[in-house]
């Protein structure tokens, strides 16, 4: 062992100094616009980062690092998923420089294990975040469109949809039966596509109430509705812990929220007050809030199931979020785990920071980030508040999006500002998106950026295509792991596979197991080889 580091260690040696040898030879007539002379950090004249000294410590402490790691075979009492909605890998890269710096880490980056995963559903080679739910927490690929159903129900498509075994059941059911509690937290509607695979089974992700239904030429009583699923659904009833927006799914159109804004409801139910009532009949202590201040005085001794429905529509950006009234990503977090650590079976929890993926899609890079920054924080909670030996932790992606991270800026420049001039001498922003309603043009020629107040929190990055909405990318998405069977999460896989090692590691669900008894056999059989030979 001893020899085999001492390689690795003069092979890293050799990797660190090569670039010095070399850069006297570099020919930067093939790159017209990289930089001949390399601009120093604004930081300090000179950097520790300029020896080759600093890198080599830097990659030894790596190697260290991985070869003290041992694979965790505990079994998971807790599960927490977290799903940044349309973080794509660059989104990950550009919010590093965003936070702080090209170095900087997010909370997630220094989990041990790391993955990739393929997003495409079974009819559309791009997925969207219904058919992708149904994935990575129903362990089944189904159709563009539609949530927790196999492919044999396309979408807009209510009759297959209420056969039963077209159904598909997520890892929050699966944990419920083996006594678990469960939860989930959303930026977005509760209703969203991504919250909506936890518990619910339609045909068509739109369907949130019961007025959308109605639109769409079907009875809403006949094929119900997703608000009307997390309150009545097999699922959707027994979370403990539902927090997020979407209030105005739950309330008649001729009710007023908190806020003063009307229902969406046609049934003229308030589903609100059914769920309290539902509770209450369990002899369960519920408790609903709608605001921060009420999220941050529930009395955890008094509440088994904790509502929180922060806005009419979704939670709002970060950047334009009232701080004394909407709680935080992190804070409904925080929450969420001190209502679920209560259980002695322990939990699943679901965590969505929604509002990435809603950037992207109105070409504003700028919130996209801030968004992904903000979901950092709240893995960064949940890291602080677990044990790694009874807790798994996967933060994952959805599906990713079209931005691109480019050009050949100078170290330390404003990922959000202008990466250089074009060969038509006008200005390119680091940060460009392939299609959506950035797109500008300027009498036949591209629009210059450096005209626009590019500080403004809405700004709208280029792209190359104008769509009034941009769209999602069909490139793979990371997983990052760590706690009990962490080590699983490794490879390239179909997203699908997800939940199935979750339940692996927890012992939920009808696969295979931790807990099973050959897996246990095959365990010792292998310790026992083990002993054998260091006995020798």
């Amino acid at each position: 062992m001893k020899m085999r580091v001492e390689g690795i260690a003069f092979f890293l040696q050799v990797v660190a100094v090569l670039p010095f040898f070399v850069s006297g030879h570099w020919d930067d007539s093939v790159h017209p616009h990289f930089p001949r002379k390399v601009k120093k950090r604004s930081t300090e004249e000179k950097s520790e980062e300029d020896s080759a000294d600093f890198w080599i410590r830097n990659a030894q402490e790596a190697v260290k690092e991985r070869l003290l790691r041992r694979a965790n075979e505990n079994i998971a009492k807790n599960v927490i998923l977290f799903l940044g909605d349309g973080m794509s890998i660059p989104t990950i890269s550009a919010a590093r420089v965003y936070v702080g710096g090209e170095e900087k880490q997010l909370s997630f980056d220094t989990f041990p294990y790391t993955g990739l995963s393929k997003t495409y559903c079974i009819d559309h080679q791009v997925a969207d975040s219904a058919c992708s739910a149904t994935a990575y927490l129903g362990g089944v690929k189904g159709n563009y469109g539609t949530i927790g159903v196999t492919g044999n129900v396309k979408r807009d498509d209510c009759p297959p949809m209420r056969n039963s075994t077209n159904h598909v059941l997520s890892i929050a059911h699966w944990s419920q039966l083996k006594g678990k509690m469960t939860g989930l937290v959303t930026t977005a509607r509760v209703t969203h596509a991504s919250p909506a695979g936890v518990y619910a089974h339609t045909a068509e992700r739109d369907w949130e109430s019961d007025n959308d239904v109605i639109a769409s030429n079907y009875d809403s009583v006949t094929c119900r509705d997703i608000a009307w699923q997390l309150v009545h659904g097999e699922t959707g009833k027994k979370l403990n812990v539902v927090l997020g927006g979407g209030r105005a799914n739950f309330l008649p159109q001729n009710t007023k929220d908190e806020d003063g804004f009307q229902g969406n409801r046609v049934d003229k139910v308030n589903l609100i007050k059914v769920w309290l009532e539902q509770k209450k009949q369990l002899g369960a202590k519920p408790t609903y809030v709608w605001n921060k201040e009420g999220l941050l005085g529930v009395d955890y001794n008094q509440t088994d199931y904790l509502l929180g429905l922060f806005n009419p529509d979704h939670v709002s950006f970060n950047l334009k979020r009232d701080k004394n009234k909407e709680p935080s990503l992190q804070e409904m977090t925080e929450a969420a785990i001190k209502v679920l650590s209560q259980s002695e079976n322990g939990y699943f929890l679901f965590v969505e920071g929604a509002r990435i993926d809603m950037g992207h899609h109105n070409a504003q890079a700028r919130m996209a980030l801030d968004e992904t920054s903000e979901f950092s924080k709240a893995v960064q909670a949940a890291i602080d508040m677990t044990s790694e030996s009874d807790t798994l932790i996967v933060v994952t992606s959805d599906h990713a999006h079209t931005m691109s991270y480019s050009g050949y800026a100078h170290r330390g420049n404003d990922v959000l500002g202008i990466a250089g001039n074009a060969d038509d001498t006008i200005p390119y922003t680091v940060l460009n998106y392939a299609n959506g309603p950035g797109y500008k043009a300027s009498e036949g020629r591209r629009h210059d950026v450096s005209k626009d107040d590019m500080s403004n929190e809405e700004y709208r990055y280029p792209g190359i295509s104008p769509l009034h909405m941009e769209t999602h990318g069909g490139d793979d998405v990371a997983i990052f792991a760590k706690g009990p069977w962490a080590h699983l999460f490794t490879g390239v896989m179909e997203e699908n596979v997800i939940p199935h090692l979750m339940s692996y590691a927890s012992c939920v669900g009808n696969g295979e197991t931790a807990c099973d008894p050959l897996e246990k056999e095959w365990h010792f059989s292998r310790i026992m080889i083990l002993v054998k030979k260091n006995s020798k």
